[in-house]
C-alpha cells in the first residue's frame, strides 16, 4: 500500500462505533476517535472528542513525538513515564523519548497547531512505539500501559485533523496489531488481578479499534482504495467471538458478515475464521485444533491462543456428557485431539472438577460426572502442542 496518499476528510454523516476504555462507561458503546457525532448524545461518559469545523480542520505542525509545551509542563510536574525519562530522572526527558499523552478532556478552543502532530510524525511515533513492544528492559505490563495510552493519543491527533487515507489506515492496523500482541502476552499473567484488568481493557480497545478501522475501510472504498490487509483484519472480529468474556459487540456475526464485500467473504482468512467458529459451536474440536495449527496466520494464532483453554474446557464438557459410565476417556487420546500436553490436560480436568482414574499406565476419566463445571478462571494456555499426528 502506498504510504504517501494525500489526506482526505470525514463527512458529517459518518458514524463510528466502539467502546471506551473506562470501567464504568455504561452499556452503550462510545464513539471512536473519528466520530463527528455529539459524544454527549451517545454516552454518559463519552470518549474525548473535539469540535472541529469540517471545512477548516486543524493541521498539525508539531515535528516531535511530544509537543514542546507539553514536554516542558510534564518535566515541571515530574509527570514522565519510566520509558520517557532521560537517565532515569523523573523530571527530565528529550524529544527522542517523550511521547504525547492521551488527553481525556480536550477542546479545540485551547488546541494549537503546534500541539498536533501531522501524519508523517504520527507514522514515526507509531513505529517508535512498536519497537518498544519488544523491549526487555521493563516488565511487559509497564510497556503495554505506556503504548496503550500513547496509541490513543495518536488516534486522537488523527481525529482532530479529520485524516482518513491509506496511511491512516496503516496506523490503525498497527494499533490493532499492538492490541492483539498484548492480548497474547497479557494472557500469560491473567491470574493476577491487575493483569486481568489490563486484559479486559485491552480487549475493549481492540474491539473499538477494529470497528473504527472497518468504518475507515468503508470510506476508502468510496474513493476506490482498498487495504491489502482487509480480509485478515475483518477475520479478527469473528475470532473474538471465541472468547466468553469479551465485551458484547454490535449486531450478530451473521448479519455483520452479510454486509461485507464478496471478496472479503470469500477470502481464505475469513473462510478460516468462520469455519473455526462453526467448529467451535458444533463441537468439532478435532477439526478446530487441526485448523488452528495448520491455517492460522501469526496474528490469528496470537488472537486465538488465549481462548484455547476455554475451547478445551468446552470439549471436556462434551466428552463428559457422552459415552457410558463404564467407558473411560483416555487422556492420551484426548490430549492428541485437543493438542495439549497430557499433564496440562490433567490439570485442566481437575480445574473442571473431573476425577482422574488410572488403569495401568493409562490415565482417563469416566463420563457422566456431576461434579463437572466450566471454570471461571482458566489456567495459562501454552498454545498448540503439535508433536502428534492428528488427522482431520
Amino acid at each position: 500500500m502506498d504510504r504517501r496518499g494525500e489526506a482526505s476528510h470525514w463527512g458529517r454523516g459518518w458514524r463510528g462505533r466502539g467502546r471506551g476504555r473506562g470501567r464504568g462507561g455504561g452499556d452503550r458503546p462510545s464513539p471512536p476517535p473519528f466520530s463527528t457525532a455529539s459524544p454527549a448524545a451517545l454516552h454518559r461518559t463519552p470518549t474525548p472528542a473535539v469540535t472541529v469545523d469540517d471545512t477548516a480542520p486543524i493541521k498539525g505542525t508539531c515535528l516531535d513525538m511530544c509537543p514542546a509545551r507539553e514536554r516542558a509542563l510534564r518535566e515541571r510536574l515530574r509527570d514522565l513515564a519510566v520509558l520517557e525519562r532521560a537517565g532515569g530522572d523523573p523530571a527530565r526527558t528529550s524529544p527522542s523519548l517523550a511521547v504525547k499523552k492521551f488527553c481525556r478532556t480536550i477542546s479545540s478552543m485551547n488546541v494549537l497547531p503546534s500541539d498536533i502532530r501531522p501524519l508523517p510524525v504520527l507514522r514515526e511515533t507509531m513505529d517508535y512505539l512498536l519497537r518498544l513492544l519488544d523491549s526487555s528492559e521493563h516488565p511487559f505490563e509497564t510497556i503495554h500501559d505506556f503504548i496503550f495510552d500513547r496509541t490513543r493519543s495518536i488516534r486522537q491527533d488523527l481525529s482532530m485533523q479529520n485524516i482518513v487515507n491509506d496511511q491512516a489506515v496503516l496506523i490503525y492496523e498497527d494499533v490493532v496489531t499492538f492490541h492483539i500482541r498484548s492480548h497474547q502476552r497479557l494472557a500469560m499473567s491473567c491470574q493476577d488481578s491487575d493483569a486481568s484488568s489490563l486484559c479486559h481493557l485491552n480487549i475493549e480497545q481492540l474491539t473499538k479499534c477494529l470497528l473504527s478501522l472497518y468504518d475507515m475501510y468503508h470510506v476508502l472504498h468510496k474513493c476506490g482504495s482498498h487495504s491489502k490487509n482487509e480480509a485478515e483484519y475483518y477475520s479478527f472480529y469473528v475470532l473474538l467471538h471465541l472468547g466468553c468474556k469479551i465485551p458484547k459487540m454490535i449486531d450478530s456475526v451473521s448479519f455483520w458478515y452479510g454486509q461485507l464485500d464478496i471478496p472479503v467473504r470469500r477470502s481464505k482468512e475469513m473462510v478460516f475464521a468462520r469455519t473455526l467458529l462453526r467448529c467451535y459451536h458444533l463441537g468439532n474440536f478435532k477439526r478446530f485444533f487441526c485448523m488452528v495449527a495448520a491455517e492460522a496466520t501469526d496474528l490469528q494464532l496470537r488472537l486465538v491462543e488465549p481462548f484455547l483453554n476455554e475451547v478445551r474446557a468446552r470439549a471436556l464438557m462434551y466428552f463428559n456428557h457422552s459415552g457410558y459410565k463404564l467407558q473411560h476417556h483416555p487422556l492420551g487420546h484426548l490430549s492428541g485431539i485437543l493438542m495439549i500436553e497430557e499433564s496440562e490436560l490433567e490439570t485442566l480436568c481437575g480445574i473442571c472438577g473431573l476425577a482422574i482414574s488410572k488403569s495401568g499406565d493409562i490415565k482417563g476419566f469416566v463420563p457422566k460426572q456431576t461434579s463437572f463445571s466450566l471454570p471461571t478462571s482458566m489456567p495459562l494456555s501454552n498454545g498448540i502442542y503439535n508433536s502428534r499426528e492428528v488427522e482431520r
